[in-house]
């Protein structure tokens, strides 16, 4: 098989799925248990949080495990607009219109609750306009809740930019980090981030844990209620080997960043200049969707005119092949992506439009097999 699908789940890396073992056997405890048991494993989840929060220069009070990207995000947004503060009016929140399902569900609720929602532009790269970002900004507005990069075409956005422009206007920035995290070195004190949502599974951690990043200055309500884990913000009995997990994921990718985003641009390079230029086959002229540049290390999005996607990641997958048409929250829809419309593309295009999402585990070797039975 050959894998190029990491945008939507990765392998859960050696170290990592070594660290959880003891945890299905041995180390069983419950982290809130008095006794021995449930100390070490007290002790073990605090370990992790500390090794997530030096990731990205937080403190480790300021990070808060979930059960992934989509909680994360969920809580950041609800339980921000929906905290009633005196004398604000309708609340107001501004977001883009190319945010995952998991951000753009949660705003189309709140406007039922009547939160007032404005969806920036993008241009015909999937960035934002911090001009417009600026103008959508009024007395009311609450939150600017922008995704660090794109989940289908891989753009990384502004997010230092929007920092501060959300900082001078004393207004809470809440970033979906669920591509970028670990993926390209962030920094929540430098970029100006107040919110931060992360996922296990998309570095190389087990699926159904994630973290929430909340900077100390912010007070938002829980979404879940019970026992008052997670320092009272998130109850609910620990996810202790998925959260080990995820910490051993988060050390090693972080240890060897700087590696793996140098070969995950050279094979990601290789492969669009192979792609687009496509000196092989001339009657087919591929495009690229996302920005050239500032684009995740791994991401790759094209249109291939006359070729049905779907089709395409069906053939690839009787070939032992794994890409896929979009995102694969919305693998199983029958409806365009709301990314590639609003970039632009019609719904022809759209429906001609794959994604590969590399690994440092690919090769040159396979990435040259995966060409081949795409253009061919």
């Amino acid at each position: 098989m050959i894998y190029m699908d990491n945008a939507a789940t990765t392998p859960v890396c050696k170290n990592a799925y070594e660290a959880m073992l003891p945890y299905f056997s041995t180390k069983f405890g419950n982290p809130s248990g008095a006794y021995e048991l449930g100390r070490k494993c007290r002790k073990d989840i605090e370990n992790a949080r500390e090794t997530i929060a030096s990731s990205i220069g937080a403190r480790p009070g300021e990070i808060y495990f979930t059960s992934g990207g989509t909680e994360s995000d969920n809580w950041a947004i609800m339980s921000t607009m929906l905290n009633e503060i005196p004398g604000i009016g309708v609340p107001h929140m501004i977001t883009s219109k190319i945010e995952h399902s998991a951000v753009m569900n949660t705003c189309k609720q709140l406007e039922k609750y009547g939160v007032e929602v404005t969806y920036l532009d993008v241009d015909e790269y999937g960035l934002i306009s911090l001009n417009q970002l600026k103008s959508a900004i009024k007395k009311n507005t609450r939150l600017i809740s922008i995704m660090y990069a794109n989940n289908e075409i891989g753009t990384i956005e502004p997010i230092t930019e929007i920092g501060r422009i959300a900082n001078y206007h004393n207004i809470i920035f809440h970033t979906d980090a669920v591509q970028a995290f670990a993926h390209v070195n962030i920094n929540v004190n430098r970029s100006g981030i107040d919110m931060l949502s992360a996922s296990s599974h998309k570095f190389g951690g087990p699926k159904g844990v994630g973290f929430l990043y909340i900077r100390n200055t912010v007070d938002i309500e829980p979404l879940i209620f019970g026992g008052g884990q997670e320092m009272g913000k998130r109850s609910g009995t620990e996810n202790v080997a998925g959260i080990v997990g995820m910490a051993e994921a988060c050390r090693y990718r972080i240890n060897n960043l700087n590696s793996i985003m140098n070969r995950e641009v050279q094979l990601r390079n290789y492969m669009i200049d192979k792609l687009v230029a496509n000196k092989n086959n001339r009657e087919i002229r591929c495009s690229l969707n996302g920005h050239p540049v500032k684009r995740l290390p791994g991401n790759i999005n094209i249109t291939i005119p006359g070729k049905n996607a779907k089709k395409l990641v069906e053939e690839l997958n009787r070939k032992g092949i794994c890409i896929s048409a979009g995102s694969a929250c919305s693998a199983m829809k029958d409806s365009s992506s709301h990314v590639l419309k609003a970039i632009g593309l019609s719904k022809e295009m759209a429906e001609s439009t794959i994604r590969i999402t590399l690994s440092e585990n690919n090769t040159r070797e396979e990435t040259d097999i995966v060409i081949k039975a795409i253009m061919f």
